[in-house]
C-alpha cells in the first residue's frame, strides 16, 4: 500500500521545521531580551543628557529673579521641577508621576528619570524629573523578519531534503503495492472458480457437507479478501455515497454468512422493527461494517448457539443495528477495535477487520456501543443517525 509521498513530505516537513524552529528561535528571544534591555539603557542615558542640558541651562542662568528664566523644551522629551512633597513648581508632564522615589522608572510606554537636586538651589525645586515615550516596535519587527527567514529555509531545506530521501522509499513502496494488487488478482480469481464449480456440483449433484464446508471456507476466506482490497484502496478510490434499502441489504448479507454459521450449527435470526429504511451510504463500507461485525461474532459463537440481529429505533428516532452473539465474550472490548489486535492468537484472520469498521464509523459519525460479558456473549450496536436516510417508515 503507497504511501502518499506529498502528504509524509509535507507532514514531515512541518514537524522537523516546528522542532528544528523551536531550537534556533530559543537564543532569538534572548537577543530580544537583550535589544529590550539595551534599549531601555539607551532611554535612560537619553534622559540623563537631557537632564543635564536643563541644570546647565539653570546654573548659566544663576540668581537672577528680576529675569525670566525660558525652561528648556525638547520635541520628544517633557520635564518639570517639583518641590519636596513633588507638587510641581513647573511642569510639562501633564499625568501623575510613577514613583515619588529618585531613580529610573517606567509606566505602560512612558520613561521617567528623577533626578534629587541640592535643596533650594534651582527655583526652590528638589526634584527635576524627565520623561520621555519608549517603542520597542522596532526590535520586535526586527525579530520578526529573523524569525520568517529563519522558519522559511528550515521549510525550504527539511521539504528538499526529505522530497530527496523519499524517492528510494517511494519506489519501494511502488514495488510492494504492485506485488500486493498482483497476489489479490491471484487469490480472487481461484476463489471465484472454487465458488462457481462448487455451485455448478451442488447444481448437478445436490447438497454435499464436504462441499459446503469448501464453500464457507471460501467465503470466510473472501470477507479477509474484501477487507485486504479495501485497505489498499481506501485512500485512492472515492467510495461514493448511494441509495441503500437496509433491510434488503442486511437479509442479502444474512443469507450469505449463513452457510458459514451451519458448520457450527449456528442459527441467524434478523427481525426489523423500522419497516425499510433508505440509507445514503456506500454500499463497500457498510458492507465492510456488517461483514466483519458479523463475522467476528461467528468467530467467538458457542457452536449450536445462535446470532441476533435487529434493527430498531432509538429515543431520538436514529436507527440502530444491534448484532449479537451468545458466545466467549471479550474481554478487551475497546481493543477489539485496534489494528493487528487479536483476542486468541491461535484464532484465524490479521486483526484489521474491526479496525476497519472503526476508521469508516469515526469518519461517517456512526456511534458504535459495544457490550460484552465473557462466557456469555456480545452486542454491538451501531446508531446512525436519521439524517443519514433519504427515507424512513414511521
Amino acid at each position: 500500500m503507497i504511501v502518499n509521498e506529498e502528504k509524509f513530505v509535507k507532514k514531515y516537513s512541518l514537524i522537523y521545521t516546528l522542532i528544528v524552529s523551536f531550537i534556533l528561535l530559543t537564543p532569538l528571544s534572548l537577543y530580544i531580551n537583550h535589544k529590550i534591555n539595551l534599549q531601555e539603557v539607551q532611554t535612560e542615558v537619553e534622559l540623563k543628557s537631557i537632564q543635564a542640558h536643563i541644570i546647565k541651562a539653570m546654573d548659566n542662568f544663576g540668581n537672577h529673579p528680576q529675569e525670566i528664566f525660558e525652561f528648556p523644551k525638547f520635541a520628544s522629551f517633557a520635564s518639570g521641577l517639583y518641590k519636596k512633597d513633588f507638587t510641581p513648581v513647573y511642569t510639562q508632564i501633564d499625568e501623575p508621576l510613577p514613583s515619588y522615589m529618585p531613580g529610573y522608572h517606567s509606566k505602560g510606554s512612558h520613561r521617567y528619570l528623577i533626578t534629587e537636586l541640592p535643596d533650594k538651589k534651582y527655583f526652590f525645586a528638589n526634584y527635576l524629573v524627565t520623561k520621555t515615550e519608549i517603542s520597542f516596535a522596532p526590535v520586535f519587527f526586527e525579530a520578526s523578519l529573523i524569525a520568517f527567514g529563519i522558519i522559511t529555509l528550515i521549510l525550504l531545506l527539511s521539504f528538499y531534503f526529505l522530497k530527496s530521501f523519499s524517492k528510494p522509499f517511494r519506489r519501494v513502496n511502488e514495488k510492494l503495492d504492485d506485488f500486493i494488487k498482483e497476489s489479490m488478482h491471484e487469490i480472487n480469481t481461484p476463489l471465484s472458480i472454487i465458488n462457481v464449480n462448487v455451485d455448478l456440483f451442488d447444481a448437478l449433484y445436490g447438497k454435499n457437507k464436504y462441499f459446503n464446508r469448501i464453500k464457507s471456507a471460501t467465503r470466510s476466506l473472501a470477507t479477509i479478501y474484501n477487507d485486504m482490497d479495501y485497505l489498499i484502496k481506501q485512500n485512492r478510490v472515492e467510495y461514493k455515497n448511494e441509495p441503500i434499502n437496509l433491510y434488503d441489504f442486511l437479509q442479502e448479507r444474512v443469507s450469505y454468512f449463513e452457510l458459514i454459521c451451519q458448520l457450527k450449527e449456528i442459527e441467524l435470526l434478523f427481525t426489523c422493527k423500522v419497516g425499510q429504511p433508505v440509507l445514503f451510504f456506500s454500499t463497500t463500507k457498510l458492507q465492510r461494517v456488517v461483514d466483519n461485525t458479523l463475522s467476528n461474532a461467528i468467530k467467538f459463537s458457542f457452536a449450536k448457539s445462535r446470532i441476533e440481529i435487529r434493527l430498531f429505533f432509538d429515543k431520538d428516532e436514529n436507527i440502530c443495528l444491534s448484532i449479537q452473539d451468545y458466545g466467549k465474550g471479550i474481554q478487551n472490548p475497546q481493543k477489539i477495535l485496534e489494528r493487528y489486535y487479536r483476542e486468541n492468537e491461535y484464532k484465524n484472520g490479521f486483526g484489521i477487520g474491526m479496525s476497519i469498521v472503526k476508521s469508516i464509523i469515526d469518519e461517517a459519525d456512526i456511534h458504535l456501543d459495544i457490550k460484552s460479558e465473557p462466557g456469555k456473549g456480545s452486542i454491538f450496536t451501531y446508531t446512525f443517525k436519521k439524517s443519514m436516510f433519504q427515507s424512513v417508515p414511521v
